[in-house]
């Protein structure tokens, strides 16, 4: 039965989530409302990109009997950095050894592989090699070979000799590489949203068009946070974590966290391979890093569809959510270059910046590049494609956080304190995909003690 209340003159009839205003005129409106009761859980979780869903999983798996949620700004999981990343699955090559990063990556990998085997999402093991052009670039190549000895990547190669290169990869040319054959391609999304249905079938609520606009506190003791939405809705809880991704600052800055480290978005833009061409690429095609230069550069990266995916450049994203040079957000792009870390970054790299600014206006340049490792591709062979934004946390020195971020409010030790309750992922640097999972499983040990649960 609709509850019916005559208010300033016009009559309310409230059903659902729509309201209806029936004038005196006696024309209809249909308005959006916001649920009148919120709802009450022992953890939600904020974001619904594929570490948010994740972590809610592996929470809701081992506490099947508390009540969870997952709120998501966007009317589907996976909208923004899953959604738009490249899809590979990393053995941890790169990363310092004895970091999370390492640690999770290859963790992560063998338990990626585990799950999609268990639920049938398919995946390819396509193999990366990373190649070496010339003299400078194979001593640096030997150290990233000892870097993923150490971090225990199973099964790699050094390969030496263009013969031997072009064994695995039959048009790519280079004096010596790195051969991963477990690196591999998925859909993301597709991962992600069987978290999502794994999450709900054991109880778990997903609320969608859910945007976060505060934190507050609330007077039942048992629920003491608040969780209120921009369109009115709220949501009440015992304890709440965070993984935000683009907006993973903005959340814990709501909680009374300091602004530090940043998120500062940069766009990667890919260009595709034409269909005729993409025989010439099996796996992954990657460079050596340049220290000069704080992002991976342009690969070769085949895709579940067929397609090939040539790059990503890196230029700053107009908005956090900003995937051409059209989308602005004044407010955004305002607080992101006067921000003192990204000042800093700008000047350290202004040379390799503007060239990747550069590459971006002239696709022809972003291939001379691809070219040191396939040159019979040529600028016919490509077109605009597909572009992702990263969420890069900075530091006020202009340092990219390379590692996970976890932060909570500590300027009140008052257990009572909505801050003391929210758990906040400010970071979750690539390979975040990939090592989901293990994620997860240090988020809900993270949670598990900070939480007393």
């Amino acid at each position: 039965m609709a509850q019916i209340s005559r208010l300033l003159g016009g009559l309310f009839i409230i059903s659902g989530k729509s309201r209806f205003v029936l004038c005196e005129t006696g024309k209809t409106v249909q308005r959006t409302m916001a649920t009148e009761v919120p709802t009450e859980y022992d953890i939600v979780i904020v974001g619904g990109g594929i570490v948010g869903a994740a972590s809610a999983r592996e929470l809701k798996c081992r506490h099947p009997d508390l009540k969870m949620a997952i709120v998501e700004k966007e009317n589907q999981l996976a909208k923004h950095q899953t959604g738009h990343n490249s899809g590979v699955i990393h053995a941890g090559i790169y990363y310092k050894p004895g970091s999370l990063k390492a640690k999770l990556c290859v963790e992560g990998m063998k338990l990626m592989y585990q799950y999609c085997d268990e639920k049938n999402i398919p995946y390819k093991k396509v193999g990366k090699l990373i190649v070496a052009t010339n003299q400078v670039e194979i001593e640096r190549l030997h150290d990233l070979y000892n870097r993923a000895t150490q971090n225990k990547v199973p099964d790699i190669k050094l390969i030496k000799g263009v013969d031997a290169i072009k064994k695995i990869e039959p048009f790519c040319v280079g004096l010596e590489a790195i051969w991963s054959p477990h690196t591999g391609i998925i859909d993301y999304s597709l991962v992600t949203s069987n978290f999502g249905k794994d999450f709900k079938q054991e109880g778990g609520q997903i609320h969608l068009n859910f945007e976060v606009s505060s934190f507050k506190t609330s007077e039942d003791k048992l629920y003491p946070v608040i969780i209120q939405s921009k369109d009115g809705r709220c949501v009440k809880s015992k304890y709440v974590l965070t993984c935000g991704g683009l907006q993973s600052d903005k959340l814990a800055e709501m909680s009374g966290c300091p602004r530090n480290p940043r998120i500062v978005p940069f766009r990667g833009e890919y260009l595709l391979l034409n269909p005729k061409k993409t025989h010439m690429v099996k796996g992954n095609i990657y460079p050596v890093p340049d220290p000069s230069f704080p992002f991976l550069g342009v690969h070769f990266t085949p895709r579940m569809d067929g397609s090939v995916w040539l790059g990503p450049n890196a230029v700053p994203a107009m908005k956090r959510e900003g995937y051409t040079w059209a989308d602005i957000n004044l407010f955004e792009l305002y607080d992101a270059v006067t921000y003192i870390g990204f000042i800093k970054l700008s000047f350290k790299y202004l040379l390799a910046g503007t060239e990747e600014v550069l590459k971006s206006a002239f696709p022809s340049l972003q291939v001379k590049h691809l070219q040191k490792f396939i040159p019979e591709i040529t600028r016919n062979d490509v077109k605009r494609g597909p572009a992702g934004v990263r969420a890069q946390a900075l530091d006020r020195d202009g340092n990219l956080i390379e590692d996970f971020v976890f932060d909570m409010y500590k300027g009140n030790k008052d257990s009572s304190s909505i801050g003391s309750r929210i758990l906040h992922c400010r970071n979750a640097p690539s390979p975040g995909a990939t090592s989901s999972l293990a994620i997860a499983k240090m988020m809900a040990d993270k949670i598990e003690e900070e939480f007393k649960i």
